[in-house]
């Protein structure tokens, strides 16, 4: 058995797991969204950092890559590993996978995806909607064991822009990061 896991945030540049082959393409019905609180990776409980998990969208699509691993050491270690690094997202999705624009036949079914649902009950750490500015604000303050939350943003847009993929939610986020700091920069010299 072939296991195939999609990577729409931090997976697309750091898989951090064996796999045979990486394809780029995209999941239809799903938009990328700023809206999962990260508490262990890119922020603490205290300024929790935000990173993205997936919102059902009707006639959207959100880009990323799929991870092919038919080894099953592999499988299981890739497995125990983002069950780990994933611990913050409640739900496993298993999605079509399409690498051609008009294709409506999925390149790979039933590739896993984990995503963040908006259900406080099984998902403390949602933090859901706010505005550009706003979550702006909180990437830049937040920091965490992985790093500053920002680097992960402007991580994520570089990675999407090298395969062609321009994401207005993270493109907008990023510039509105930007504006910030350089309005600081300039305040305080």
């Amino acid at each position: 058995m072939v296991m195939w896991v999609f990577g729409y945030g931090s997976l697309i540049w750091k898989a951090g797991f064996n796999y045979d082959e990486r394809l780029v393409g995209f999941i239809k019905g799903y938009r990328r969204v700023f809206y999962q609180g990260s508490t262990d990776h890119r922020g603490t409980p205290e300024y929790p950092g935000r990173t993205v998990t997936l919102e059902p969208a009707e006639g959207e699509v959100c880009c990323g890559v799929a991870y092919r691993i038919s080894n099953k050491e592999d499988q299981e270690v890739a497995l125990t590993y983002l069950e780990v690094r994933e611990k913050q997202y409640d739900k496993k999705a298993y999605l079509d996978f399409f690498t051609e624009p008009n294709a409506t036949t999925p390149a790979v079914s039933d590739v896993m995806v984990y995503i963040a649902s908006p259900d406080k009950k099984h998902n403390v750490n949602y933090l859901g909607p706010a505005s550009i500015e706003e979550i702006a604000k909180q990437i830049i303050q937040a920091e965490g064991p992985s790093g500053p939350n920002r680097d992960y943003l402007f991580q994520l847009e570089e990675a999407l822009l090298q395969f062609g993929c321009k994401d207005a939610h993270v493109m907008d986020l990023a510039s509105e990061v930007r504006r910030i700091l350089s309005e600081r920069e300039l305040t305080s010299t």
